[in-house]
């Protein structure tokens, strides 16, 4: 396939699947290998998040002023204000889940070529079933804490330490595909009685440093070409769709409907394993 129509569709992808409970990072690594593509480069995945990272800033464009209106004004003019207070919840719980980031992701690595040496398998196929465990797992105890969950509080009345455990989970979803870090960060902050449109767009929120980091990390590696604007524009354009579709539907809706895909495509892609397995 022409290289910008990959681009294209990964791009869509992307805005589809970041912003949605279901692993962005589980459906960028599928699509490429379902479809015998090149595998996409870790400088173009960053990309594609850049995509949603701008959608998640244009759409919160006035909270995130006012956030930092309010941070600025509780350090310098001591002015408490819910919105200083969220502000740097962000900012302080976004440092230890970075680094927490970095360890498990090497960690991560390490158990795909022990498993892979192990059972004398491609770590390709190994990081695929993981992503399959990953996406049923996550699935059920998103669908069971949604259901058992008690919708009481806003997620301007949290506490410091439910911040910090809620942003701390985005690191488990960045070394094992398939988790999701919307959707970890939307079952931690649900476990703590969060309601479900407030968790949602926190998590868009606490979304926005740690991609902004990684991307600004990965600069370096970019290759500034047609295809890295077409995915970066792609995944902008959808992202901004899906978060107004999702804040609208969680008003009233559950979040079964992902669960039960997340459940659906593991078996899936457990069967397109085990097919592989045998070729």
């Amino acid at each position: 396939m022409n290289e910008i129509l990959q681009a294209l569709v990964l791009g869509v992808v992307q805005g589809l699947t970041e912003l949605l409970p279901i692993s962005s990072s589980a459906h960028l690594n599928l699509f490429p290998w379902i479809f015998g593509w090149n595998e996409i480069s870790p400088s173009f995945d960053v990309a594609l998040h850049i995509g949603t990272l701008f959608a998640i800033v244009l759409f919160f464009f006035k909270d995130w002023v006012n956030l930092i209106k309010g941070g600025y004004k509780q350090v310098v003019k001591k002015e408490k204000s819910t919105e200083g207070k969220i502000f740097w919840y962000i900012v302080i719980s976004t440092i230890p889940t970075g680094i927490l980031c970095l360890v498990l992701d090497k960690l991560s690595g390490k158990l795909i070529e022990k498993l892979a040496t192990a059972f004398n398998v491609q770590e390709t196929l190994v990081e695929m079933f993981m992503i399959a465990i990953a996406l049923i797992v996550m699935g059920i105890i998103l669908y069971v804490v949604d259901k058992k969950s008690k919708s009481e509080i806003e997620y301007k009345d949290m506490t410091f330490k439910q911040s910090l455990l809620i942003a701390m989970s985005q690191a488990i979803a960045a070394a094992f595909p398939g988790v999701s870090r919307s959707g970890i960060t939307m079952t931690v902050g649900r476990g703590m009685g969060l309601k479900r449109e407030s968790v949602a767009k926190y998590s868009f929120l606490l979304s926005t440093p740690v991609v902004a980091a990684a991307a600004l990390f990965d600069l370096k590696d970019f290759v500034f070409n047609p295809a890295f604007f077409v995915g970066v524009l792609a995944s902008f354009v959808v992202g901004v769709l899906v978060i107004k579709f999702l804040l609208n539907y969680l008003q009233k809706g559950s979040f079964k409907v992902f669960a039960i895909y997340r459940v659906i495509l593991g078996l899936f892609v457990i069967g397109l394993c085990i097919s592989r397995l045998h070729m």
